[in-house]
């Protein structure tokens, strides 16, 4: 469908969450192919203080997103947003999609992204209902998955889904969309932090800036 001239292109605006614990290539080049999957104007990566959904980060708020903010530098589209470190208590994506909504005003597309695991507990989430008022929801399928979803999922998102980034983004909020990425690099932050421990190497799997603070700053040891 081709715009006229008289149908503005509304903002498309993403949030990504997650702990960043640390950031690796995964995460970033996962952020950059959303991007250009659904034609972005940009990707806030949101390093969470306290997730409520699995155990506190191992190394400060502040190292967290300054190897963020490294590991990002100057690629086009991709934001460091440290909101939810200056919040106390558990980081709830709601809350941040309802900041995020306030600034952007009602007509922009706002996205929430979340991997497949995490998507199969989203029933589970704080106000899971909620995150429709606010935005979407893309979820980063994992290849080969086809179980079925659990019945307390399979409610809240019914009628939700559809089948391309143009029917998501047709209203600002509201939809669902499972969306493959071409390159799903097999990187766990998990695995990154298990060896730096062991003291082996993590060139290639970080960027090198990233590395670089982890050495100066002897994190992760």
């Amino acid at each position: 469908m081709v715009m006229s001239a008289a149908e503005p292109r509304h903002a498309r605006v993403a949030m990504l969450g997650g702990t960043f614990d640390p950031v690796h290539l995964g995460h970033l080049r996962s952020a950059v192919e959303l991007c250009e999957a659904l034609t972005l104007d940009r990707v806030l990566m949101v390093p969470a203080h306290v997730p409520p959904h699995r155990e506190a980060p191992g190394v400060s708020a502040a190292d967290r997103l300054a190897m963020l903010e490294a590991g990002i530098g100057d690629t086009p589209g991709l934001v460091a947003d440290g909101r939810e470190l200056q919040r106390e208590g558990p980081s709830y994506s709601v809350d941040t999609l309802a900041e995020l909504r306030a600034e952007l005003g009602d007509s922009a597309r706002l996205v929430m992204t979340v991997g497949h695991d995490a998507f199969l507990k989203l029933a589970e989430w704080h106000a899971p209902e909620r995150l429709f008022e606010f935005a979407h929801i893309v979820v980063i399928e994992r290849p080969g998955y086809t179980a079925a979803l659990p019945r307390a999922l399979e409610t809240l998102l019914g009628g939700r889904e559809v089948q391309s980034p143009e029917a998501l983004f047709s209203r600002p909020a509201g939809g669902l969309l499972r969306l493959a990425l071409p390159s799903r690099m097999a990187i766990s932050a998990t695995g990154v932090r298990q060896r730096l421990q062991d003291g082996r190497s993590i060139r290639y799997l970080v960027p090198e800036k990233v590395e670089s603070i982890i050495q100066a700053r002897n994190l992760y040891r």
